[in-house]
């Protein structure tokens, strides 16, 4: 009999926080159980906005993933949490909705959601309702729960989102009855069909750009959250920075380079110098062309991109700490793009010290450039959830 292949699953999301609120009222958190071939999460909207909607809505989630890693039965989960919560007694709804889901990734996916919108599926660019092999609902109390389990293939994408974006532009001339959740349909269908490989971060950023688009004067009328899961291959990329401690291996790391499968950047003038000597490869270098204050990207055949060293990474760890937003057209803006669209992201740091800039007895090239990319990947493993893999040599 064959095993059923493990699917890997890209998950992003992007928020808005309401109008004149310093903090956003969703919560959305996942966990990736490595050991059991499993991803769970939970997208939770707490009543009214602020302080007050966070704090309930983190308790939702927090108690739905501790719930769901120690393999409680989702439903049992579901109305514990609904009866931890109280009732607000001039609406008669719960204090908090949410969405949970539990995901295997030899593609089982299992869900319940109450209050929130009901989720999207797309499958080849196009929306689609999974064959439910488990759908019921369930009342609890005064709240009724949405149950389901189905099963997912490659390339398929779940949407979540909170009711912010369904409901926005709600008592505009354009949308009187607000967005709802066709208008979220049409327009992820559009997306998804126009580009293919959007990765799940991308494409949760852009439908909250167009859901606050909707809102009168571009104010969030309400705390907006889209969630996106993305059945795929794992996209991989390799980072060299520094030359080898011993230049015997210079042809080692080259080797490594050029066999790599998946996207390769170069990072430092002498760096991309021994890679192109040891693959008999032109190296490009413009002449001028220094943009922010960046010195220009470099040309080498077979390399995604090649760029100078401290100075751009530094700015890379500033733009990854930031604001996607603020992410300029320069090297470390396409380095930073870079790193967000894969998944596997591997260092390879040189620790061969550059002889003619430093004082050897203070090798302090080499430990700024240990400290960078020490920042770049706990960002990235923090903030943007990548597999990390830092290697010395």
């Amino acid at each position: 009999m064959n095993e059923k292949a493990i699917l890997f699953a890209d998950i992003g999301f992007s928020q808005c926080n309401k109008h004149g609120q310093k903090v956003c009222g969703d919560v959305f958190k996942f966990r990736r159980i490595a050991e059991e071939n499993r991803v769970i999460a939970a997208l939770s909207d707490g009543l009214g906005s602020g302080i007050k909607a966070n704090i309930l809505a983190n308790m939702t989630a927090s108690m739905a993933l501790k719930f769901m890693s120690a393999n409680m039965e989702m439903t049992r989960s579901a109305e514990i949490m609904m009866e931890a919560l109280p009732l607000c007694r001039d609406l008669e709804i719960g204090y908090a909705t949410f969405s949970l889901i539990d995901i295997m990734l030899d593609g089982t996916v299992k869900m319940v959601e109450m209050g929130n919108p009901e989720f999207l599926a797309f499958r080849a660019g196009e929306n689609f309702t999974p064959a439910n092999t488990n759908n019921a609902q369930v009342k609890c109390g005064e709240q009724t729960l949405r149950i389901c389990e189905f099963a997912v293939k490659q390339d398929d994408r779940l949407i979540l989102m909170s009711d912010g974006i369904s409901q926005t532009g709600s008592g505009t001339d354009q949308t009187p009855a607000g967005w709802g959740v066709n208008g979220c349909r049409q327009f992820l269908t559009g997306i998804v069909s126009a580009n293919p490989a959007i990765t799940a971060l991308e494409l949760a950023d852009q439908m909250i750009r167009e859901a606050l688009r909707r809102e009168p004067a571009y104010r969030a009328g309400d705390d907006m959250t889209c969630a996106v899961i993305h059945f795929r291959q794992p996209r991989r990329l390799m980072l060299v920075t520094g030359p080898p401690f011993d230049p015997a291996k210079d042809a080692v790391i080259a080797r490594d380079v050029a066999e790599f499968p998946g996207k390769k950047v170069i990072c430092g003038g002498t760096t991309a110098g021994i890679i192109a000597r040891e693959l008999a490869r032109e190296l490009s270098i413009p002449a001028s062309g220094a943009k922010d204050g960046l010195p220009p990207c470099s040309t080498l055949p077979g390399m995604d991109l090649v760029t100078e060293g401290i100075y751009t990474l530094t700015r890379v760890a500033q733009y990854l700490e930031g604001n996607f937003d603020e992410i300029r057209n320069n090297a470390a803006g396409q380095l930073a793009k870079l790193l967000i669209c894969n998944d596997i992201i591997e260092f390879h740091v040189g620790t061969r010290i550059n002889q003619a800039h430093q004082d050897p007895n203070l090798p302090i090239e080499l430990e700024i450039r240990r400290s960078i990319i020490k920042r770049i990947a706990a960002t990235l493993q923090k903030k943007y959830y990548k597999n990390v893999i830092i290697k010395y040599f």
